[in-house]
């Protein structure tokens, strides 16, 4: 499933993306416009919801990136897959998690779920 690990790159892209303008435009072509996202820590829909999300993610974690661990495991118009959180490409992951996104028939994202699996200590 190529066109889901396409996308689950652009989605990770999209959090690494330091510009707000350019992070904005890039969720409202990936994203569906009523598209939720939750995890343990949050539950919005809608880009501003998406971006208010990545946005405090960023503001949070500055200068750590979003890298994929391992494979996307994909069928239909769903993948899950497993992110790090790194200071470096390849260092070890100071928080892992595990998404779920569903996409529509247009390649764009309908959901995402996602769960984390490691969180840095308090």
């Amino acid at each position: 499933m190529s066109d889901l690990t396409a996308t689950v790159n652009r989605y990770l892209a999209i959090w690494n993306e330091a510009d707000a303008d350019k992070r904005a435009q890039e969720i409202a072509e990936l994203f569906t416009a009523d598209a939720p996202y939750i995890d343990p820590l949050a539950e919005v829909a809608g880009h501003e919801g998406v971006a208010a999300v990545i946005a405090g993610a960023r503001d949070q974690f500055k200068g750590l990136s979003f890298e994929l661990l391992g494979t996307v495991d994909a069928h239909h118009r769903q993948a899950r897959f497993q992110w790090g959180l790194v200071t470096e490409a390849g260092a070890e992951p100071i928080a892992i998690g595990f998404d779920v996104i569903v996409t529509g028939e247009d390649g764009r994202i309908k959901g995402v779920y996602g769960f984390l699996d490691k969180v840095p200590a308090a």
